[in-house]
């Protein structure tokens, strides 16, 4: 029978579908309605489990780990997860996992997903982990180095997408799996940098689609489906130096910058795209620090315990409260005062340490007339094989055009599902269940 392929194009929307021909023949396209947050882990997370983020666990990208004291983005260990998942529904179930989230660990017969070489002189090279571990040298054989998800370079987002299609097709091809999830983050780059009305969206859109042509050709059972919608937004929301103003949110200070103290703050927050974990220590200070976030321009709403409930966001793991941003606004991560006090990563793309996401690291700083010579000279240390640092990102995040992390407010504005379905609209905790019944019909 034949396999069945998910693909999974992140940013894809009714809007953009209008420019996409070969992804719109793969089936009928129904909406798909995202859980809070409609980030990546979020809901990759509950589209693998059909559960809601207060029963696996995910509750964003990344979030404050109380036992260790530190936040932590971008985590790969699927163990993160809890609760079963769509490989386990099915037994006997041949499947392989190119780029979908916490793959590491993950109970897949074959792997390939994104692990950089972080070099002991301070190098940092791209590179991808699998398993079986012969299928990296097969693969980079092949098909040349896994790409860095590049955020740079007017090819540089759609060469880690053609990367990841070809990879599975050698694996469709090879291996035979029962069950393919492939990931192709292209249109997730230029649609926040620009927004996702303008010519740039539909170029990309345009140029996934191309991407996508031969794997969606391939004699399989194909579904197509996206994580979350982005739409336009360009109000920056400084929800950290809003609790740091109000005496909440400490920092230390090492070589003259500082760096968040998660341990003795009273409050700070998380940063998730549109989406804030706001973690308080004291609950003596929680009314305070509501009344603080709840003042901000560009925030909707501040959900407490009964709020998270609402939105199936009352896990451990979440905040004690959990901001919101207007449709047009999205949190920075900043916690600095004045940026002579910024710590080193902050010009960086830095996703691990950073305690939030930043999406500056779309940029090269445009304030800064020397920043594409700064990059080529580091560039050419790297090639060198000397130590390098790519000081280019901008402090200031105005050029953002497009965000997510809301429920969209229209539909049209939302993540879809196209494949052999027969309802307009379905939840994304839905998909679990319809993904395993075509993977029992492959078989």
């Amino acid at each position: 029978m034949a396999p069945l392929i998910v693909i999974n194009v992140v940013g894809l929307t009714p809007r953009l579908l209008a420019h996409m021909p070969n992804v719109a023949n793969a089936g009928a396209a129904a909406t798909l309605r995202p859980v809070l947050p409609a980030v990546t882990c979020s809901m990759q997370a509950t589209l693998l489990t059909g559960r809601m983020p207060r029963d696996h666990g995910i509750v964003g990208n990344g979030w404050y780990f109380r036992d260790l004291g530190e936040v932590l983005l971008w985590r790969q260990h699927n163990a993160l997860i809890q609760g079963d998942q769509l490989w386990s529904a099915v037994p006997g179930l041949r499947t392989a996992n190119v780029c979908w989230w916490y793959a590491m660990g993950a109970a897949t017969d074959l792997l390939v997903t994104p692990r950089p070489i972080y070099h002991a002189d301070g190098r940092k090279s791209p590179d991808c982990y699998t398993r079986p571990p012969s299928l990296h040298d097969d693969l980079e054989a092949a098909l040349g180095p896994f790409p860095l998800f590049s955020y740079w370079g007017p090819n540089a987002g759609i060469a880690s997408s053609e990367w990841i299609v070809a990879a599975a097709r050698r694996i469709l091809a090879r291996e035979r799996p029962d069950l393919l999830l492939v990931y192709v983050p292209h249109l997730d780059y230029d649609l926040q940098r620009y927004g996702p009305a303008g010519p740039e969206a539909i170029a990309a859109a345009r140029a996934v689609d191309a991407a996508l042509a031969p794997l969606l050709a391939e004699e399989a059972e194909v579904v197509v489906l996206s994580e979350y919608g982005i739409t336009p937004a360009s109000r920056p929301v400084d929800i950290n130096r809003a609790l740091r103003a109000a005496g909440l949110l400490e920092v230390y200070t090492q070589a003259g910058m500082e760096y968040l103290d998660p341990w003795t703050s009273r409050a700070f927050a998380v940063a998730d795209h549109q989406v804030a974990h706001v973690y308080v220590r004291d609950p003596a200070d929680l009314d305070r620090a509501r009344a603080v976030v709840a003042e901000l321009a560009g925030v909707d709403e501040v959900l407490d315990q009964a709020g998270k409930a609402k939105y199936g966001l009352d896990h451990e793991r979440a905040g004690e409260l959990v901001a919101v941003a207007e449709p047009d606004a999205w949190f920075t991560y900043y916690y600095w005062l004045s940026d002579d006090r910024a710590p080193d990563f902050a010009r960086l793309v830095d996703i691990h340490r950073k305690p939030g996401y930043d999406p500056a690291e779309l940029f090269m700083d445009p304030g800064d007339p020397f920043v594409k010579l700064r990059a080529t000279a580091a560039l050419a240390r790297k090639k060198l094989g000397f130590r390098y640092a790519m000081r280019v990102v901008p402090l200031d995040p105005a050029p953002v055009r497009g965000s997510h992390g809301r429920l969209p407010d229209l539909p049209d504005d939302g993540p879809l599902i196209i494949g052999p379905f027969d309802r307009d609209s379905y939840e994304a905790s839905e998909v679990r269940d319809l993904l395993a019944g075509l993977a029992r019909r492959s078989r």
